[in-house]
């Protein structure tokens, strides 16, 4: 219960281990989804899945110039989404993956890896998917390990690792399902 995560040093890198304090969370109990993106989905023509293309999203997550993606990172999350661990949320239009992301689910605590986008707002829109599941659920940690202005944009704050560390045993302790 230490809340450490794994990252390669760059897409061919070493695995190692990191921690962050602060720690960056999304409070479930807070999240709105913006009016202009309600209006945005209403006429788009996006729909959503939850673990039916993980390996391509993982896989689009990691198709960047500088990414912590390793191959490494990819097979052991692939292993991680086969024994019940990881899962995705795809945006999908016309049938081709646009969006998505991933991420890890213990007891009632999410861990968001990465998301990524093909086209305006279909990451954004998985990650309200996301947040409308985990709550229905009953999960009560959404965790993004670090904050940045994208995180921003979606409700993160920064909270101190010792309280980081209590949400964290609470949520474990939970029996709640993906």
């Amino acid at each position: 219960m230490e809340g450490i995560f794994p990252m390669a040093n760059s897409k061919f890198g070493r695995v190692e281990f990191y921690t962050a304090d602060p720690r960056a969370v999304i409070p479930l109990n807070k999240i709105k989804m913006p009016k202009s993106l309600r209006q945005f989905l209403k006429k788009a023509e996006y729909y959503f899945s939850i673990d039916n293309a993980f390996p391509e999203v993982i896989v689009n997550c990691s198709q960047r110039d500088d990414t912590w993606i390793s191959e490494t990172i990819v097979k052991s999350y692939i292993e991680l989404h086969n024994i019940g661990y990881a899962h995705s949320v795809e945006t999908w239009k016309d049938g081709f993956l646009i969006g998505g992301l991933y991420g890890v689910a213990i007891g009632g605590a999410f861990f968001g890896e990465s998301m990524f986008t093909k086209e305006s707002n279909a990451s954004k829109a998985a990650f309200y998917y996301l947040a409308h599941h985990l709550k229905e659920q009953g999960f009560i940690l959404l965790d993004s390990q670090f904050i940045n202005d994208h995180t921003k944009l979606l409700g993160a704050e920064e909270i101190p690792l010792v309280d980081y560390k209590l949400l964290l045993k609470k949520a474990l302790k939970l029996k709640v399902s993906f």
